[in-house]
C-alpha cells in the first residue's frame, strides 16, 4: 500500500486543512493510507473491530496516524513511514488515542511511549 498512493499533503491535495478519505485518486497523507489499508484487509476478511485507527506522536514531535492490528499475539502497527510490520512498542512513537470498542469514540492511550529504536553501529 505505501507504494500504491503518493504522499500529498490534505492542503496541497484539495486545499483543506485535514480530511480523511480513501486516497480514491491515487494522492493522500498518512490517515488516507492507513484508512485504504484497513478497507482491503476488510475486504481479505480481516474482523474490523481488529483494525483501529490509533493517532501518535512520531519521530519528528508531529501528530502521525497508522493503523493497529489487535491480535492474540499483540498488536501491530501499519505505517506509511516504515514498510516493516512493527509491535506497537518497537515503533519509537508516543500513543495518544484509538478508535474505540464500539467504533465511534476514541480510547486514551495515555501517552504511552514506544523505546525509541536505534540502529547498533
Amino acid at each position: 500500500m505505501n507504494a500504491a498512493i503518493k504522499a500529498k499533503t490534505d492542503e496541497d491535495h484539495g486545499g483543506v486543512e485535514d480530511r480523511w478519505d480513501f486516497a480514491e485518486d491515487g494522492y493522500g497523507n498518512f490517515a488516507d493510507y492507513q484508512l485504504v489499508e484497513r478497507k482491503l484487509l476488510v475486504e481479505a476478511g480481516f474482523p474490523r473491530r481488529a483494525l483501529r485507527m490509533t493517532v501518535v506522536i512520531d519521530e519528528l514531535g508531529e501528530g502521525h496516524a497508522v493503523l493497529m492490528v489487535r491480535t492474540s499475539r499483540g498488536d501491530f502497527i501499519l505505517d506509511n513511514k516504515k514498510d516493516a510490520i512493527l509491535p506497537w512498542h518497537q515503533t519509537g512513537y508516543t500513543y495518544i488515542k484509538r478508535e474505540g470498542d464500539d467504533g465511534t469514540t476514541w480510547a486514551s492511550l495515555g501517552r504511552q511511549s514506544s523505546p525509541v529504536m536505534t540502529a547498533n553501529r
